[in-house]
C-alpha cells in the first residue's frame, strides 16, 4: 500500500514539475511570436511564417513573408522579410555572395534601438564601438539591384533614406518611417 502511494506521488510530482515548465515555454513562445509579428503591419504579419532565431518555425504562414522575434539571436529587434530579403539574410549569416535582380522588402517597425550595427559592414567585430555605429527607430529596408543605389547618401543622420552596408553584397536602403526615440 505504501509503495503504491509513493508511486502515485512520484507521478503527480513529475506531472506537476513538467506542466509548469511547459506552460512557461508556451508563454515564451507566444511572446516571441507576438514580438515577431510586431515588426510589420498586421496585414502582413497575420499570415506570415514565424521563425525563431535558431531557424525553428513556430508557425507556418501562407503569404510568403517570414517574421522573426530577433534580427540577430537575442537582440530583441524583430523583423518581417519577403523572400528576397530572406535570401539576403541567409547570405549574410553564411558570409555568402548575394546579388538581386528584383526588389526585396523588410519591415522593422519596432526599430533596432540598443541592437544597432556598423553602417559599413554586418561583420564589424564590435559594432557598438564602431565609428559608424547606427541604430534606427521604426524603418523599412529595401534591397534593390546595386546600380539603383547610385546617388543615395550613406549618412544615417541625413534625416531620410540612406544606404547601409553599401560596399558589400548586402547593400540596402534604410527608410525611416518615424523619428527615433
Amino acid at each position: 500500500m505504501k509503495i503504491q502511494t509513493a508511486g502515485k506521488l512520484l507521478i503527480l510530482c513529475s506531472l506537476g514539475c513538467v506542466l509548469p515548465a511547459q506552460l512557461i515555454a508556451d508563454d515564451m513562445t507566444e511572446a516571441r511570436m507576438k514580438r515577431a509579428m510586431s515588426a510589420a503591419p498586421e496585414s502582413i504579419s497575420r499570415q506570415a511564417t514565424i521563425m525563431d532565431s535558431d531557424g525553428t518555425v513556430l508557425r507556418e504562414g501562407s503569404n510568403g513573408w517570414t517574421c522573426m522575434p530577433d534580427t540577430m539571436p537575442g537582440d530583441n529587434a524583430p523583423m518581417c522579410n519577403d523572400a528576397v530579403w530572406m535570401k539576403m539574410m541567409h547570405a549574410v549569416m553564411s558570409k555568402a555572395e548575394f546579388e538581386t535582380d528584383r526588389i526585396g522588402i523588410s519591415y522593422m517597425l519596432q526599430g533596432d534601438i540598443g541592437a544597432g550595427v556598423s553602417n559599413a559592414t554586418p561583420y564589424h567585430p564590435d559594432p557598438k564601438n564602431a565609428e559608424d555605429y547606427t541604430e534606427a527607430g521604426p524603418h523599412l529596408m529595401i534591397i534593390v539591384p546595386k546600380e539603383m543605389l547610385k546617388g543615395l547618401t550613406d549618412d544615417p543622420s541625413s534625416g531620410g533614406p540612406y544606404v547601409m552596408w553599401g560596399d558589400t553584397p548586402y547593400a540596402h536602403i534604410m527608410v525611416p518611417v518615424s523619428e527615433s526615440e
